[in-house]
């Protein structure tokens, strides 16, 4: 069985809904995920809260978008793991 993930435990952060669409075979890889995921660090969680951390952590180790973070116009430091919105 698997002893670590890349996602550790989920953070409490500040949200805003956003709608996307996913394989019906990605849905079932998150759903699994989330059951593993779960199962490790002792605290039930879902896909759908999964999701985002997983998009954040992902772009935070994307060494292209790290590099081209200053042409942006934004800083993605406003809160960890996010982009600038206006809200």
């Amino acid at each position: 069985m698997t002893k670590k993930l890349s996602l550790g435990p989920v953070p409490k952060a500040e949200t805003i809904k956003l709608t996307i669409t996913i394989s019906v075979q990605l849905r079932a890889d998150l759903d699994r995920y989330a059951a593993l995921h779960s199962e490790l660090h002792g605290t039930v969680v879902d896909a759908l809260t999964l999701a985002p951390l997983m998009l954040e952590t992902f772009i935070a180790r994307d060494k292209g978008f790290r590099a081209a973070r200053p042409s942006l116009g934004g800083s993605l430091n406003n809160r960890p793991g996010s982009l600038d919105e206006t809200r």
